[in-house]
């Protein structure tokens, strides 16, 4: 069996080799009789080198299934190359944000600020000098 070219298309654009999958077909579980006990048409498909597992039994074709499995796995692997990529993106951000220089009015305000504090400090006596 082989996969639809627009599978094998995402698969190649992610970097991950169609050899790099595990594929089962296992019996169903659920209600269904002798049909759902007698074939396996359920597909089971494991990525190995992320670990990410796909199960389907939507239909009774295990032809249909199989196609079903493989578009659930890309959308897995697609969604967890974009979630390393926004964390990237995130981090980058993040570390920019952290070392701009201030704006002028930030420091005004910090100065504003100090001198406040220092004013109601400075306001305070020390403890027990009554004189």
């Amino acid at each position: 069996m082989t996969l639809p070219p627009q599978i094998v298309e995402r698969l190649a654009a992610l970097g991950v080799s169609p050899g790099e999958v595990e594929e089962k077909f296992v019996r169903g579980t659920g209600p269904g009789g002798q049909k759902i006990n007698k074939t396996s048409s359920t597909v089971w498909l494991r990525h190995g080198p992320s670990g990410i597992e796909v199960r389907c039994q939507r239909e009774r074709s295990q032809a249909v299934n199989r196609e079903v499995a493989w578009a659930q796995l890309v959308a897995k692997l697609e969604a967890r190359v974009r979630g390393v990529k926004a964390a990237a993106v995130d981090a980058r951000e993040e570390e920019r944000r952290r070392t701009r220089q201030k704006s002028r009015r930030q420091k005004v305000r910090m100065i504003q600020t100090k001198k406040h504090r220092a004013k109601h400090k400075a306001g305070r006596g020390r403890v027990g000098d009554d004189g």
